[in-house]
């Protein structure tokens, strides 16, 4: 199935997954709305992907401005989320260290965010359409000193799982993408970052780290399954099995 004609907004599109998944859908005959925080990385993100791109800034964690970015949209196919914040919950630490105050606040864009978005989404999508959120593998394999990036992780299946219901028919899903070769890697010096590639990805089936194109995939893919709603589908080279 083709998503020839289809509109497609895409939040946290100018970089990175989002991005990618924008760059494969326009190839799929698809137009695309690109949102993200900052003005210029949209305006610098719909230049690279052309005429059939167009886009506006949003600010996640304000319910008002997402639901003026969705009057301004009009109506749509499908959304796609994959704005995320993880801030210093990336570096193990334990529970007794953490900074509880800081840590509510990391939940706002990919948690709250994606159901301030869904929200006022609803007025504005095909009744036939989808909406694909993001969610991370540490939900599925937790490492010490990371519990509470675990329980954001899986609080966006339980999310996806109770919207399915919810919204039905509307299709809601997810994907969960190990590590995949993006620009928030971009500040640690090369050698180093292959290091960690190597070291978290060589006892994979699959050894080697992912690119954003082959995770973009499994977004097309849930936009297209017409008789899937409530899955998380993960794109991890075969981490779990690890």
């Amino acid at each position: 199935m083709s998503l020839e004609g289809k509109r497609i907004v895409v939040i946290g599109g100018s970089s990175g997954i989002g991005f990618a998944v924008a760059e494969t859908a326009i190839g799929d005959g698809a137009s695309v709305v690109v949102a993200s925080s900052q003005q210029a990385n949209v305006d610098s993100a719909v230049g690279k992907l052309g005429q059939a791109a167009s886009g506006h800034a949003v600010n996640v964690r304000d319910e008002a401005n997402v639901a003026a970015f969705f009057e301004a949209v009009g109506g749509f196919d499908h959304l796609v989320f994959t704005a995320g914040d993880w801030g210093n919950l990336r570096t193990p630490k334990s529970l007794a260290e953490t900074d509880l105050e800081a840590a509510k606040g990391l939940q706002d864009v990919r948690y709250w965010g994606a159901v301030r978005a869904v929200k006022h989404a609803l007025a504005h999508i095909a009744p036939d359409g989808s909406v694909v959120l993001t969610n991370g593998t540490i939900a599925h394999r937790p490492r010490k000193g990371t519990p509470l990036s675990t329980a954001m992780a899986g609080s966006i299946e339980h999310l996806v799982r109770g919207l399915a219901v919810d919204l039905a028919p509307l299709r809601i899903n997810c994907v969960c993408p190990a590590g995949i070769r993006t620009g928030v890697w971009d500040s640690m010096p090369a050698e180093t970052r292959e290091a960690s590639f190597k070291r978290m990805t060589e006892r994979q089936p699959i050894p080697r780290i992912g690119e954003p194109s082959e995770v973009a995939e499994a977004y097309l893919y849930l936009m297209r399954a017409t008789y899937t709603t409530g899955q998380v589908l993960l794109v991890d080279g075969g981490g779990p099995m690890m």
